[in-house]
C-alpha cells in the first residue's frame, strides 16, 4: 500500500507554464519567422503570476507535493549577471508551498538555457558544465535551506532519444514524419521542422551564431551526452557542498520495451542508451526520476507502430497506463536506489480516460510497492494544460484546464481523483 509519507503530486516546467521567458533559447527560437513550432508561448498560463491560487488549487484538491523548475534564463539572463528579483520570486514560490503543506521538489534545468549560454556552444561545449555549476551554486546557496528534494536536470537522455528518431526518419517523406512524433516522450514537430529546415538554419545562424544552435533538446550523440552526465555531477557536488541533506537525483526518459518476436538485440541497444549507460553515473545519488508515458513495441526488423485500432493519445503515442509498473520493475534489476515518479500522463480530452489512465499507473505503482521496490512519490504530467514546447497549447495533458483568453483555472475530476490518494 502507499505509505503517509509517499509523494502524490503534480509537475510543470518554468517555460510551458510561466510565460514572457524572454531570455531563453526557446523564446528566440519560437519566434522566429520559420519556427518549427505551432505557435509562440506568449504568456503561457501566466503561473508566475500566478502561482500562489495554482499552488492552492493542488493542495485543496489533496496533493501534497509540487514538482517546478527553476527557469535559468531567469536566474542569470547575461552570463555572470544574476538577478535578485528572479531569485526571490522563486523563494516565495517555495513559501507558498510550504504554507500549504505542499512539499516542493525543485528541478534546475527542465530543457530551457539562457539564450547566451546557447551563444557560447550550448550543450556540447565542455564550458556548460562549469556555467551549470556556477548557476547551481547560486540557487542552492540562497534556496536551498528549504528544500528536500532537488533534480538536478530534467530527462537527461532526451538528447540520445531525438537522435534515433532523426536518423530513423531523416530520409522519410512528410507524411511519415508526421507519425514519428508518437514515438518520443516531448512536443515535437517533425512535419513542420522538415519544412522549415533551410529557412529555419539561416534565422538560428543569425539569432545565435551557428545554423545549429545546442540546445538542450538537440540531436546528441554519446560523446556530447558526456557533458550532461558531467554537469549533473557538477551540480550534485555543488548541491552537497552546501546542504548535505538534500536529495539529489536527476530523471529520465523511459519507454516500456516490449517484444512481440525477434526484437531482443533492438530492446538491449534501446535500454542501454535510453537507461543501463547512465548506471555508474547516477549509483551515488539519493533517487532516480522515471518518467514515462508510453510503451515501445520491437520485432525482427527493430521498433514497430502501435498496435492496430489501439487508443492513441493527442501526443500520436498508444495510451498505455501499464507502461509505468513495468519500466518501475525494470529499472529495479540494474538501479536498486529510491524512485520517484517525476513524470506520467495522458494528453486527452476525455478526462474519464485521464482518471483511468491515473488509476491504472497507481496500481502498477501498488504492486511493486508490494514487491518491495522502493518508490517515494508519483508526479502527474502535467498540473495544467499547458506549452508543450513545438506543438504548442494543442496537447491537453492538465489536471487543472486553462482559458487561453482569460487565465481562468477550471479544476477536472482528474485532479480531485488524484488528490484522493492522499486522503
Amino acid at each position: 500500500m502507499i505509505a503517509k509519507d509517499f509523494m502524490i503530486g503534480a509537475a510543470t516546467a518554468a517555460h510551458q507554464v510561466e510565460g514572457n521567458n524572454i531570455h531563453s533559447d526557446y523564446w528566440l527560437q519560437e519566434n522566429m519567422p520559420h519556427t518549427s513550432f505551432l505557435e509562440p508561448s506568449g504568456i503561457a498560463c501566466d503561473h508566475y503570476n500566478r502561482y500562489k491560487e495554482d499552488i492552492k488549487m493542488m493542495a485543496d484538491a489533496g496533493l501534497n507535493a509540487y514538482r517546478f523548475s527553476i527557469e535559468w534564463a531567469r536566474i542569470e539572463p547575461e552570463e555572470g549577471l544574476f538577478d535578485e528579483n528572479e531569485i526571490n520570486h522563486y523563494e516565495d514560490v517555495i513559501n507558498t508551498c510550504l504554507s500549504y503543506n505542499v512539499k516542493p521538489i525543485v528541478t534546475l534545468m527542465h530543457f530551457t538555457s539562457p539564450a547566451w549560454l546557447i551563444k557560447k556552444g550550448g550543450w556540447t561545449s565542455v564550458s556548460t558544465v562549469e556555467y551549470f555549476r556556477r548557476y547551481v551554486s547560486y540557487v542552492i546557496d540562497k534556496l536551498g535551506s528549504k528544500l528536500e528534494f532537488v533534480c538536478t536536470i530534467n530527462e537527461a537522455n532526451m538528447g540520445l532519444q531525438l537522435a534515433a528518431i532523426s536518423k530513423r526518419f531523416k530520409l522519410m517523406a512528410e507524411q511519415v514524419a508526421k507519425k514519428a512524433d508518437g514515438t518520443v516522450q516531448v512536443g515535437m514537430n517533425f512535419e513542420k521542422m522538415m519544412e522549415n529546415m533551410k529557412y529555419a538554419a539561416m534565422e538560428n545562424a543569425q539569432i545565435f551564431g551557428t545554423p545549429d544552435p545546442k540546445i538542450f533538446v538537440s540531436s546528441r550523440d554519446l560523446n556530447d551526452d558526456e557533458i550532461v552526465i558531467k554537469a549533473h555531477l557538477a551540480a550534485r557536488e555543488e548541491i552537497k557542498k552546501l546542504y548535505p541533506n538534500i536529495k539529489v537525483g536527476l530523471t529520465l526518459s523511459l519507454h516500456d520495451l516490449q517484444d512481440v518476436g525477434g526484437g531482443e538485440k533492438y530492446i538491449k541497444e534501446a535500454w542501454n542508451e535510453e537507461f543501463s549507460h547512465y548506471l555508474p553515473y547516477i549509483k551515488d545519488d539519493d533517487f532516480l526520476g522515471v518518467q514515462n508515458y508510453t510503451r515501445t513495441l520491437y520485432g525482427e526488423n527493430g521498433q514497430l507502430p502501435a498496435p492496430e485500432g489501439a487508443e492513441l493519445t493527442q501526443m500520436n503515442y498508444e495510451y498505455y497506463p501499464e507502461a509505468l509498473g513495468n519500466v518501475i520493475r525494470k529499472v529495479n534489476e540494474e538501479y536498486k536506489g529510491v524512485i520517484i515518479v517525476t513524470e506520467n500522463g495522458v494528453a486527452i480530452d476525455d478526462d474519464e480516460r485521464r482518471v483511468n489512465f491515473i488509476n491504472k499507473a497507481i496500481e502498477g505503482i501498488k504492486k511493486c510497492l508490494n514487491e518491495g521496490i522502493k518508490i517515494n512519490g508519483y508526479f502527474y504530467w502535467s498540473l495544467m494544460d499547458n506549452f508543450e514546447w513545438q506543438k504548442g497549447y494543442s496537447q491537453k495533458f492538465g489536471l487543472v484546464a486553462v482559458d487561453r483568453t482569460s487565465m481562468e483555472r477550471t479544476a477536472k475530476k482528474s485532479l480531485y481523483y488524484l488528490g484522493s490518494y492522499n486522503k
